[in-house]
């Protein structure tokens, strides 16, 4: 890959429910990202859009609706519906294409005025079988939650931590949903949803709205000081029935073999120094650890225990709280390269983690039981 492409600036709303308009959203988040980066809304050469129309975005043609107000009048754009991620790759094939120099990213979700996640992937499943039985997405993730703890002996205790590190890790996060200190004992407490799944490991339904901009390296130099440059990408879709898949084996290592190779990575738990994953149910973590390289197949539960994935640990991983903290279904995963983004700058602040982050990893994922992953590596 000859030319590179840089992350010049970012910015992001608060996840907390709010009164705002929602083009009035659109609109700040997207004149931060330009203001910090000292252009206006004319010089941008595209626009690539993450956000839903009916299901998670309550609108019909959604980009028709905010287009005006995300920067976009009169510019070349698209939008990609379903995992944020996704837009940032569209976005950095279109400036490799040399038709453009710069592209703006926005992922936008208004959870606040969406009905709750499980309503809506209730309507993800075939109408004639999976459906008549109430399918939804947290009634996936209680599947494979169990078959998680029976195949490889892995703990409710070990799941919790997640929930103690995450929510803990967002007490430093201004823009954080959810912030809680709590101990394992009192995740433990918490009632099933459905079993052995509890109510706290489930993310919450959050707002969520974030712009990146990003520039080929001759712009991206004379915009900022410090690009933060795209290295590698990859993604993958699983079969559509959750009968026909294994739920432990996933297509989350071939997205990040996919990634690891473009970015000449061999060894992630050594080469990369910190990672954002989307972890919509406290146990995924876990799994997520395992399908990018971090520790062998059933090792989640050890691997957390070791302490490496805490804020200053040898490995961390969410720092910002991650999705358990703030979760917009559609935007979260370009929320995730965006705190990648502030850690690889030193820019953070209170959650900035103390080792020095070069190579950061992006997770994104979205459908039953992790039916699609994108993994996205950037650094210096």
């Amino acid at each position: 890959m000859g030319q590179k492409v840089g992350i010049v600036e970012v910015a992001q709303l608060a996840g907390a429910e709010t009164s705002d308009n929602y083009l009035y959203q659109v609109y700040r988040v997207c004149k931060e990202v330009l203001d910090k980066a000292g252009i206006r809304r004319e010089d941008v050469g595209t626009v690539v859009s993450a956000t839903s129309d009916v299901f998670h975005g309550g609108l019909s043609c959604a980009n028709a609706y905010y287009w005006d107000a995300g920067a976009a009048f009169l510019k070349n754009g698209t939008r990609q519906d379903g995992e944020s991620l996704l837009a940032f790759q569209y976005a950095v094939m279109r400036i490799l294409s040399g038709h453009y120099d710069t592209a703006l990213v926005v992922g936008l979700c208004k959870g606040s005025e969406n009905p709750d996640t499980d309503s809506i992937t209730h309507y993800m499943t075939d109408p004639f079988y999976q459906r008549q039985i109430g399918l939804n997405e947290t009634v996936a993730a209680a599947l494979q939650m169990r078959e998680y703890l029976d195949r490889f002996g892995i703990t409710e205790d070990q799941c919790a931590r997640v929930v103690v590190k995450n929510l803990g890790n967002a007490l430093r996060n201004p823009y954080a949903h959810v912030r809680r200190k709590l101990d394992v004992d009192e995740v433990m407490k918490s009632p099933y949803v459905m079993t052995p799944l509890k109510e706290i490991e489930c993310a919450p339904k959050s707002e969520g709205l974030v712009a990146v901009l990003l520039a080929n390296e001759k712009k991206a130099k004379q915009l900022t000081k410090k690009p933060v440059w795209f290295k590698g990408f990859g993604s993958s879709m699983d079969t559509f029935f959750l009968g026909d898949r294994d739920l432990l084996k996933g297509q989350i290592t071939n997205a990040a073999q996919r990634a690891y190779i473009m970015a000449g990575i061999k060894n992630p738990r050594k080469e990369i120094d910190l990672a954002e994953i989307t972890e919509p149910y406290a146990f995924q973590e876990l799994l997520w650890y395992e399908g990018l390289g971090f520790c062998d197949p059933g090792g989640g539960g050890k691997f957390i225990e070791s302490g490496a994935t805490e804020r200053n640990g040898d490995m961390p991983v969410n720092p910002s709280g991650g999705v358990l903290a703030t979760n917009p279904y559609v935007s979260r995963g370009l929320i995730r390269l965006a705190e990648v983004v502030l850690q690889i700058r030193g820019a953070a602040g209170e959650r900035q983690v103390e080792r020095k982050v070069k190579t950061g990893l992006c997770h994104g994922t979205h459908g039953f039981a992790g039916q699609f992953h994108a993994v996205a590596i950037v650094g210096l």
